[in-house]
């Protein structure tokens, strides 16, 4: 237990959003589903909101409770692989980079984020996209059970054959149900190995809006090992970009490869065809250090602002939308250094396989995500950051149908309404009442319990 005053105190209330600076009045760090079921018995005697930290990456930062009781699952960290099953039972509080590195060395994996200090809890309870979902699901697809401490502090098993209802809700539905002490999770054979093209356009340029219409195209047949990719930002002075590309806007269409490389050097072949580029990187590597190679440029430390769409289809208008980088028409000088970071993600494959009712994860039918997102470390520069990113998701709203539920960064319930079907929402708050009837667990994005029908 680490009150205000400890000299970990600090340490433990720190998460990955650095715009957030929240104080609890108790944090309890736990290393046992006992132990979480004895802090939410003591949050609810003394009357103390309850957060649930497990990596701390919730750009929002709900995790961190103001006054009140956080529970910290990092101590319970451990992941056990069995090899001869196919398995392996992570502890609430595991990182992403935990789970790869003990899969590896077997050539297993299991469909997990794109940052290796991400927690495995937050991710897969909100859906948890991955460059193997393609071909094995998204990440909530491929748990096989959960052990979840409920609002009443009872300990539970959740399966397809045990609390049917509630696995249901924990694939997709957040921490609205109660805390995720363990997941045991499909494993699924790997190569191990992983290739990365990008294709690099000037956006301003024709080529760029050709090259993109091109891609979007290859979406709907592309191969399952590839998930295909369009990033923007501003450049800086990799040595493969020509000196007119460096430190200015770019735009890329690209793909990430899970498999046999032979295959993805064909496929490369292929996917030039789209358009003649300014540049191009080509990357081959180790699955495990793909999962991490973004570690560095998502570093803690700094402040964070997301948004973003699902899109079912891409339009040439939407491409277009997408090309503006949120810049006004109207023009004016804009430092680049300023704007937001994105881009899309494709979907399909095995992610589009489970049916929409079979989980609380809704938007199975997407063909895209997009993602826009600002970092940066100066406070005084918060207002310019966000507007920035959002002017650039309100550029592509007209052609959007819904959101992710982990990429939300404003409180509220319009984002929730956004990220899940009516249907779905409605069995969402039934199972509420079910297993959290008084709301306990609503610093997540909530999901209210239905109200009770009075005869």
């Amino acid at each position: 237990m680490v009150e205000p005053g400890h000299p970990e105190y600090d340490t433990h209330r720190e998460i990955w959003n650095a715009m957030v600076d929240r104080r609890p009045a108790l944090i309890a760090r736990c290393t046992s589903a006992d132990d979480v079921a004895a802090a939410i018995r003591h949050a609810r005697e003394a009357g103390l909101e309850i957060g649930v930290r497990s990596g701390g990456h919730g750009v929002l930062g709900l995790c961190v409770p103001d006054g009140g009781l956080m529970i910290d699952l990092s101590p319970m960290g451990e992941v056990r692989v069995d090899p001869a099953r196919r398995r392996a039972r992570v502890g609430g509080g595991a990182l992403l980079r935990s789970l790869d590195q003990a899969t590896e060395p077997h050539g297993l994996a299991t469909t997990a984020g794109n940052v290796s200090h991400t927690g495995v809890g937050g991710l897969t309870l909100g859906g948890g996209m991955g460059w193997l979902a393609r071909q094995f699901g998204l990440a909530c697809d491929n748990v096989e059970t959960y052990t979840v401490v409920t609002a009443d502090g009872e300990i539970l098993r959740a399966s397809s054959a045990e609390n049917s209802d509630l696995f249901w809700g924990l694939r997709g539905g957040g921490g609205n149900f109660g805390v995720v002490t363990e997941f045991e999770f499909r494993l699924h054979p790997t190569t191990g190995r992983a290739l990365i093209a990008d294709l690099y356009f000037d956006p301003s340029e024709p080529a760029a809006r050709s090259a993109l219409r091109a891609w979007r195209d290859r979406l709907h047949g592309a191969p399952r090992p590839a998930t295909l990719t369009s990033d923007m930002m501003t450049a800086g002075d990799a040595p493969f970009l020509p000196e007119s590309l460096r430190g200015r806007p770019v735009v890329t269409a690209g793909f990430a490869w899970i498999g046999e490389m032979a295959d993805a050097r064909r496929y490369l072949d292929e996917f030039r065809e789209i358009g003649a580029a300014a540049a191009e990187s080509v990357d081959e590597m180790r699955y495990i250090d793909l999962q991490s190679s973004g570690d560095d440029r998502h570093h803690h430390g700094l402040r964070r602002y997301s948004a973003g769409h699902y899109l079912t289809e891409l339009s040439d208008e939407a491409i277009d939308a997408y090309l503006t980088r949120g810049i006004p028409s109207s023009g004016g000088t804009i430092d680049p250094s300023m704007l937001p970071g994105g881009g899309f993600q494709g979907y399909g494959g095995a992610i589009a396989e489970v049916g929409d009712t079979e989980s609380a994860f809704s938007h199975r039918e997407t063909l895209v995500e997009f993602f826009a997102g600002s970092t940066w470390a100066d406070a005084a520069e918060d207002e310019a950051r966000m507007s920035g990113a959002r002017a650039w998701a309100a550029a592509l709203e007209p052609y959007s149908s819904g959101t992710y539920v982990n990429v939300i960064a404003d409180a509220g319930d319009e984002g929730v309404g956004r990220a899940y079907h009516a249907a779905q929402l409605e069995r969402l708050a039934e199972i509420k009442r079910t297993y959290d009837p008084d709301n306990v667990f609503h610093l997540n994005q909530n999901i209210r319990p239905a109200a009770t029908v009075v005869e």
